[in-house]
C-alpha cells in the first residue's frame, strides 16, 4: 500500500535508508549511489533509490524536527526498510567539539515531544550499536575528526539560540547548563525521536552529524569560523552502509 506522507510503497525502497533533513541534500546523497532515481516527492519527503555494491539503498528527506522524522521512519519501515542512518547537522555544546568535526551519537537527551508518544521518559533514546560502530569507524578511516557520545534533541531551534527572550528562559538556561556539565556533545532536532521510534519498530537507527558551529566556544572567546560543509557526514554514512552491507553478506 502506498504510504500517505512519503508516497512510497513496498518495493520502492531498499533495506538501508539514509535520512537527511533537507530535501536538497537528498539529491546530493543519491549521487553517491549507482543508478539512483527519484521515487517520490511529497511535502518535505523526497525519496531516491539506487544501489551500493549491488544492494538497494534509499535516501528520504525528513524535513525539520522529530514529528516528520518519525513519520518517515514509520512509513519507510512499512515499505521494507530495516536500517536507517540520519545524516544531519548540529551545534556543538562541549568545548572540545569544533566546527567541521563530526559527531556520532550514542544516545540523545529526549528534550522533545515525539518520543513521548513511543516510550516513557525513563526509556533511553539510544542508537543501534552496530550502526553506530560502523559510522564511527568509517569517519576515522576517512580521516575526519569524530566524537561519539550523548547529544541533545529539542523541538525549538530558537529556544536554543534565543533562550533569554522566551517566557520559559529560566528553565531553558538551567537545562542547557546541565547538558554542559554532563558533557553532552551537541544539540540537534531529530535523533531522540528517531532512536526511540526505531526501537519501538524493531529496526536499526544511527546518526552522523556535521558540526556547523560551537556557540560555547564563541562565548568563551575562541575564534572559530562556522562550517557548512555536509560532505564529510554524507561520505561517512555511505561508507558505513557499505560496511554494513559487507558484514551482512558474510
Amino acid at each position: 500500500m502506498k504510504q500517505y506522507h512519503i508516497a512510497c510503497e513496498p518495493g520502492d525502497v531498499g533495506a538501508y535508508c539514509i535520512l537527511p533533513g533537507d530535501p536538497g541534500r537528498a539529491e546530493k546523497i543519491a549521487a553517491y549511489l549507482d543508478g539512483a532515481r527519484e521515487i517520490a516527492r511529497n511535502r518535505e519527503f523526497v525519496t531516491f533509490t539506487g544501489t551500493l555494491d549491488g544492494t538497494p539503498v534509499s535516501v528520504t528527506s525528513t524535513g525539520i524536527g522529530g514529528p516528520s522524522a518519525a513519520i518517515a521512519l514509520e512509513e519507510l519501515t512499512a515499505c521494507g526498510a530495516e536500517t536507517f542512518i540520519r545524516v544531519g547537522t548540529c551545534g556543538a555544546i562541549a568545548l572540545p567539539v569544533h566546527a567541521g568535526d563530526l559527531v556520532v551519537p550514542t544516545a540523545a537527551v529526549r528534550q522533545e515531544g515525539t518520543s513521548r508518544e513511543y516510550a516513557p521518559l525513563a526509556y533511553p533514546a539510544a542508537s543501534d550499536f552496530t550502526v553506530t560502530r560502523a559510522l564511527f569507524d568509517a569517519a576515522r578511516a576517512l580521516g575526519y575528526t569524530v566524537h561519539a557520545g550523548v547529544v541533545q534533541s529539542k523541538d525549538s531551534f530558537y529556544g536554543q539560540h534565543s533562550p533569554q527572550r522566551m517566557p520559559v528562559s529560566s528553565a531553558l538556561l538551567e537545562k542547557w547548563e546541565a547538558w554542559k556539565r554532563l558533557g553532552v556533545l551537541c544539540s540537534e532536532m531529530e535523533c531522540a525521536a528517531l532512536f526511540t521510534a526505531a526501537a519501538s519498530l524493531g529496526v536499526r537507527c544511527g546518526a552522523v552529524l556535521g558540526v556547523l558551529w560551537n556557540q560555547e566556544r564563541k562565548a568563551a572567546g575562541y575564534d572559530e569560523p562556522d562550517c557548512m560543509d555536509t560532505a564529510p557526514a554524507i561520505r561517512t554514512a555511505v561508507e558505513a552502509i557499505r560496511e554494513l552491507i559487507r558484514c551482512a553478506s558474510l
